[in-house]
């Protein structure tokens, strides 16, 4: 794909080098090819960035909610009459199958339509103190201007994710979208532009210097909220350097995903269950299945079964006819994935399909099924970012309940049964923010995303996504 689009930083309604005119490659994971060279920020970049920000806040809080809105609706327009070409550029920089691009460019563009909707009903209430001497009145304001950092796995998704709530608020933003997809966010910013966001209400400043220009912007201007989408290290480490100012957080991160197959689940819908929730965008998301517990009686078959369908996918470049799974973002992730698959084999677990490297060019692995997997396996300590798929049987649902929730991460779970009564008792045990009862998927613009333990804080989505952006006054009032 030969890309034509945006390349500089989008600053204040202008396209600009970076100071020094220093720049970076984007590559294409499946080649290895260099799509662009694109405008690499640094520190200066950034705080003129928070500047612009900070000086479009005013004129953009005053503009009315219904305004607003409009600007969201036509930004979700945008972005499906360029479903295609978003879609291709996914592929391209991602490395995700042209299906899923075109899937997540769809999802990505309802947040856009999902917060029009939201922008004209911010919260606020008037009520009669107990004691009858005053009125109590609140009311919704925009928190200020907001650092979105989004990762490089779902590059459309979760820029608009985080960006049309805020902009439904009445924030303004700075976005710092991972080096390694960045060209989606600034093609987003040239459709968001177009649908009527004034100069400085969106601004795009990828970098490479991720650790100095984010940590200046955290410790000094205008910057009021940090929206962060990423591994649990790393949001760690901002929670502690926004404390210093007590920067309003929201925190979407990590997950290690049960997936239980109880024993009166209809083996076939949870196979098909299991696919969705475990290779949906190449296996690269964070609420994908990491862990299959599936009882006794239907252990094996499912293993078997699971193996069958996987073993049976396309494997290739995103553009190719009938590509269904796609490389993964680097090629240490497929060093550090080949190393867990072999050391789970060595503790036991026996390999079902044919786990190898793609041959080639390019970041690819086959996918693989292990069965006979220890509960206390190291490869279900941590999150899989890969189309591995580790099968532990169990007896009874205290046993499962209790090896699902052995984890520091509580963001997504997913739980398969016939009887609808006896998964929603499962589902209910589970310390996880999100559970797909029957399903493998739990994304949806009008649900709360979000995770408990270190899986994160606050929640995406729905009326709580905005809520995140807003902060509640109280007028004491006696007429």
């Amino acid at each position: 794909m030969s890309y034509v689009g945006p390349t500089d930083l989008y600053i204040g309604g202008e396209w600009r080098s970076a100071a020094g005119g220093a720049r970076f490659a984007v590559t294409d994971p499946a080649t290895e090819a260099v799509i662009a060279e694109v405008a690499d920020a640094d520190v200066a970049d950034a705080r003129t960035a928070a500047d612009a920000a900070a000086d479009a806040l005013p004129g953009w809080t005053a503009t009315s909610p219904r305004e607003r809105a409009e600007v969201l609706r036509l930004a979700f327009e945008a972005m499906m009459d360029h479903q295609e070409e978003l879609a291709r550029l996914i592929v391209c920089e991602n490395g995700k199958p042209l299906a899923d691009a075109r899937g997540e460019v769809a999802y990505a563009a309802e947040f856009f339509r999902w917060y029009s909707e939201e922008a004209v009903r911010a919260p606020g209430e008037l009520t009669r103190s107990p004691g009858g001497e005053r009125r109590i009145l609140t009311i919704s304001k925009p928190v200020g201007v907001s650092l979105l950092i989004t990762p490089w796995n779902l590059p459309a998704a979760m820029v608009t994710r985080k960006v049309a709530p805020a902009l439904a608020a009445g924030c303004t933003v700075v976005v710092k979208p991972s080096f390694q997809t960045p060209l989606v966010a600034l093609r987003l910013a040239e459709l968001i532009a177009e649908a009527g966001a004034p100069a400085g209400v969106v601004n795009v400043v990828p970098t490479t210097r991720d650790i100095p220009v984010v940590g200046d912007l955290l410790e000094r201007g205008p910057v009021r909220m940090l929206s962060f989408t990423g591994s649990t290290r790393v949001g760690s480490a901002l929670l502690a350097q926004a404390a210093a100012r007590v920067i309003n957080c929201s925190m979407e991160l990590g997950g290690n995903a049960p997936f239980i197959v109880l024993r009166d689940a209809d083996l076939e819908a949870a196979v098909r269950g299991a696919l969705a929730a475990k290779l949906r965008h190449s296996s690269q998301a964070c609420t994908a299945a990491n862990r299959f517990f599936v009882h006794e009686d239907l252990a094996e078959q499912f293993a078997v079964r699971l193996a069958e369908e996987m073993s049976a996918l396309k494997i290739g470049h995103g553009l190719e006819e009938g590509s269904q799974l796609g490389p993964l973002i680097s090629a240490a992730a497929v060093d550090a994935t080949m190393q867990r698959v072999h050391a789970a084999v060595d503790d036991g677990a026996a390999l079902l399909t044919n786990q190898s490297e793609h041959p080639g060019q390019g970041h690819f692995i086959a996918p693989s099924v292990l069965s006979g997997v220890k509960p206390d396996a190291a490869i279900l300590q941590d999150e899989l970012f890969a189309p591995v798929a580790p099968v532990i049987a169990f007896r009874d649902d205290d046993e499962v309940i209790r090896m699902a929730n052995e984890t520091d991460m509580g963001l997504a779970s997913y739980v398969f049964s016939a009887d609808l009564a006896h998964a929603l008792r499962v589902a209910e045990a589970l310390d996880t923010g999100m559970v797909g009862v029957n399903t493998g998927v739990v994304s949806d613009p009008a649900a709360p995303f979000g995770g408990t333990k270190q899986s994160g804080i606050g929640r995406e989505g729905g009326h709580h996504g905005m809520a995140e952006f807003l902060e509640t006054q109280y007028l004491a009032v006696n007429w």
